[in-house]
């Protein structure tokens, strides 16, 4: 028979996960509630580098207007149908639903007045899609999409929008920035680990089981910015 003294314990911890699931549920939704992330970063509202002029606005995904979506998908098609290859029409359906979700948070990329490039195929060079989420009871920020125009590619541009991601996270309090990335994507896959510092996070397929996750088509990465976060998302304890 349990002790009384066994039953206060369970009872305090059962108290302790609700009052943490309560704390992170707050988190995220302050998060997610605020209009503009940009607001608190203003030089990160243009970008003005190697021959670029761009500026940077926030949006969300039930707040799209058509042809923002056409844009969107225009540009996930070029640069992710190569990499997902035979499972791209699948994937897209998928990408095409994820878009407009009302927790949707965006960056967009927009060429600055009267600096649009003469062979421009889009107003719209580049976008980060990215929500306010937790993982194994980890407040994240999840970034579901960071897509640039060929035009805009190999610019520090790239870079640039990870630092804004990141900056936002940790204002948010996130404890983490978790990302999908394509294995056959191998320039993603160098950006992100060797440049950014990211690594496979202790969630991804080929941490969580090896043999199984070979079949995986993908890795999940991440970079923790608090102890905790450190030690269930990337599995290093010291």
């Amino acid at each position: 028979m349990e002790s009384s003294k066994e039953s206060v314990k369970k009872k305090l911890k059962r108290r302790e996960i609700l009052e943490k699931k309560k704390a992170i549920d707050q988190l995220i939704k302050a998060a997610s509630s605020q209009i503009d992330h940009l607001s608190s970063f203003l030089s990160f509202r243009y970008f003005n580098r190697n021959g670029l002029c761009l500026r940077l606005e926030s949006g969300r995904g039930d707040k799209l207007s058509h042809s923002t979506k056409q844009y969107i998908q225009n540009l996930l098609k070029v640069n992710m149908e190569g990499p997902y290859g035979s499972e791209w029409p699948a994937e897209e359906k998928v990408k095409r639903r994820e878009m407009v979700a009302p927790e949707a948070r965006y960056i967009f990329v927009h060429w600055n007045a009267d600096e649009k490039e003469d062979n421009a195929p889009t107003p719209l060079p580049g976008f980060l899609h990215y929500r306010f989420t937790s993982e194994e009871e980890i407040p994240v920020l999840y970034l579901y999409e960071l897509q640039l125009d060929s035009l805009v590619q190999g610019k520090g541009l790239g870079e640039f929008l990870m630092q804004l991601v990141e900056l936002i996270a940790r204002e948010s309090r996130m404890g983490a920035v978790v990302l999908t990335v394509q294995k056959a994507n191998l320039s993603a896959m160098k950006f992100y680990i060797s440049k950014l510092r990211y690594v496979v996070s202790s969630i991804s397929p080929s941490r969580v089981d090896p043999v199984a996750g070979v079949e995986k088509n993908y890795e999940i990465l991440c970079k923790t910015f608090d102890h905790e976060a450190k030690a269930i998302l990337e599995g290093i304890t010291r």
